[in-house]
Order: structure tokens, then C-alpha cells, then sequence
């Protein structure tokens, strides 16, 4: 039996599939990237597991995660998705996601991906921390911060430094697997 970390123990499958292929792999996909703006941005306040439930449904209410579509939504298809069940019907977190794509479209033109602007803030390489258990895992660090600084002096919104460690923790920008994981070796 494998060891994982407790956050996705006794969840449902695709929980653990996430925990177990996704969480904490570095990502280098400017789309991806996106996406994970996007998700953890309709987290605050809720889940994770919410959002993993629904993460099909912002495939296709949100163009396969497309910022240069998204950019493009006017005010009426903003409004048409908050019908759409298959999301987070909040006013505030739709009408980001079409902000943050188009400052996303911004950082992409100033730095050439957003991939090699985020990254900018580990100094292109993954932090790893050792924590024993996930209680040690804290909700926000300096870097987080500076993050979420950054992003919100460039437009962004739904980027506060707990949103963010969390985005960094899906993108592997920090490996925050604990050290009995099996996943903590791999990622």
C-alpha cells in the first residue's frame, strides 16, 4: 500500500489520481498554467475537491482554458456562464478569470510565457520542503506573498498569497508532499 498525503486520503478517485499524477509536478505549460489560475481563483472559500468535481465543466465553460478566448468573453457570455451548473456560479470569480486572462496575455508578451515569469520567483527551480506531516504545511510564505503582490500590482484578482502558495504547490513550483510520501521522491 502506498503512503500519500493525508489531504487526499479516503477521498474519491480522481482525488487521489490528482494527488498521485498531477499535485506538486512541475509545470512548464503557459495553458496549464492558466487553468490552475483559473481553479484555484474559484477555490477561495470552497475545496479542492469541489473544484476537482467540476474541473470538466471550466474545461468547456472556459475554451479548454484558452486566455487568448478567455480574454475575448464580452459581458454576455460572462453572464450566460453563471447559468452553467457545472461551475462556480459566482459573479466576482467569473469576471476575473476573463481579467486574469487578459493580464495573463500581459505577463506573456512582457516575459514571452508566463511559465518563465512565474518560475522567476523559485529562481527556475522547484523549492522542496521536508515536512513530516501536513500540519507543518503552512497556507501562505515570502514567496507567496511576493507572488501574489506582483500579480495583483498587474490587475490580477483572486491572487491573495494563500490562493497562490496553493497554485505553487499545484505547480510544482514547491514540493510540499510530506517526506513519507511516495510521491516526494518522484516530483
Amino acid at each position: 500500500m502506498k503512503t500519500r498525503c493525508s489531504w487526499c486520503e479516503g477521498s474519491f478517485e480522481d482525488y487521489i489520481k490528482y494527488h498521485d499524477e498531477e499535485w506538486g509536478v512541475p509545470v512548464h505549460d503557459d495553458r496549464i498554467h492558466f487553468e490552475f489560475l483559473i481553479l484555484e481563483g474559484a477555490q477561495a472559500g470552497l475545496n479542492w475537491s469541489t473544484i476537482l468535481k467540476k474541473r470538466g465543466g471550466y474545461r468547456k465553460a472556459f475554451s479548454d482554458f484558452d486566455p487568448e478566448v478567455v480574454a475575448e468573453f464580452s459581458q454576455a457570455e460572462q453572464e450566460t456562464l453563471l447559468l452553467h451548473p457545472s461551475i462556480i456560479r459566482n459573479r466576482l470569480k467569473v469576471k476575473s478569470a476573463v481579467t486574469n486572462a487578459q493580464n495573463f496575455l500581459k505577463v506573456q508578451q512582457e516575459f514571452g510565457t508566463f511559465d518563465k515569469y512565474i518560475w522567476s520567483f523559485v529562481e527556475g527551480n522547484p523549492i522542496v520542503n521536508h515536512w513530516k506531516s501536513m500540519a507543518e504545511v503552512p497556507a501562505t510564505t515570502s514567496v507567496s506573498d511576493k507572488l501574489s503582490k506582483d500579480l495583483k500590482k498587474r490587475g490580477f484578482k483572486f491572487v491573495g498569497s494563500t490562493i497562490m502558495y496553493a497554485y505553487m504547490q499545484a505547480c510544482g513550483l514547491v514540493n510540499d508532499h510530506v517526506s513519507d510520501c511516495f510521491r516526494y521522491k518522484e516530483v
